[in-house]
């Protein structure tokens, strides 16, 4: 692998302030990109922006909630400005919520398609003009309960299922563009999300050992393991990849719900 294979190629990494759009921001970086990082948290993306100049790479920060139409137009508008065009979009950013068939109440089944669904599909409408001129592409991150049914989580596994498709369907509208659109689907990786979503550091502990027995290689993954499949997907190498929705789960998605 040519450390270097992503030299002077433009990325926008949204939820790059944690998790697996961070990894991934610092793994591009690593490879020679110039990323524009985009999330909420001004100061932890900061933080990111100033652990990429200590390591003498190209990066920016751009404080904007992506499920806003303008704060998505602008981002956009400044990546492109600023470095002169895209090659590549990640949509890292994310969130989870609790609930059934039962319990789960419009105002959050629309907040978990707005963030996991919606926002996805825009930042990829506002990507393509950019992406074309250069045959650039889209890595999405969804998840294993875009592939598999699981209980208590009814927004969430439907968002992550409309990613995939999304992803399946982009990618052949814009197969005559020379734009490549594929997603990775993680199991359960070691970032901020489910305490975001409400989970206790009691409960969350408790959660990531049972899913040791849940995840057949006997552990969760962490977000570099993820970016590198991304930095794959956004290669060359993955020259004649399109329409792809590929598991990184230690094997989750083989199991049957426990």
């Amino acid at each position: 692998m040519d450390v270097a294979e992503l030299k002077d190629k433009i990325a926008l990494v949204t939820g790059a302030s944690s998790g697996i759009g961070r990894a991934t921001a610092l793994r591009f970086v690593a490879a020679g990109a110039r990323v524009a990082l985009v999330g909420r948290d001004a100061e932890a993306l900061a933080l990111v922006a100033s652990e990429i100049e200590r390591l003498g790479g190209e990066a920016f920060a751009v404080a904007a909630d992506v499920t806003n139409e303008h704060d998505a137009e602008r981002a956009m508008g400044e990546c492109a400005g600023r470095f002169g065009g895209l090659d590549v979009l990640v949509n890292a950013a994310g969130g989870l919520s609790n609930g059934t068939i039962e319990t789960t109440a419009l105002a959050a089944w629309d907040a978990m398609l707005d963030v996991n669904l919606r926002a996805v599909f825009h930042l990829m409408q506002l990507a393509i003009p950019h992406l074309e001129t250069r045959q650039g592409n889209i890595v999405n991150v969804s998840s294993v309960t875009g592939l598999r049914a699981f209980p208590g989580v009814l927004a969430y596994c439907v968002s992550k299922a409309g990613v995939d498709q999304l992803t399946r369907c982009a990618a052949l509208e814009l197969a005559s563009k020379q734009i490549r659109v594929n997603a990775v689907n993680p199991g359960v990786v070691r970032t901020q999300v489910h305490r975001r979503g409400g989970m206790s550091e009691a409960a969350y502990a408790a959660f990531l050992e049972h899913s040791r027995t849940t995840h057949p290689l006997g552990r969760i993954g962490e977000p570099e393991e993820v970016a590198d499949l991304i930095l794959f997907l956004a290669s060359a190498r993955a020259a004649w990849i399109t329409g792809a929705t590929y598991s990184i789960d230690g094997g989750r998605a083989q199991t049957c719900a426990r």
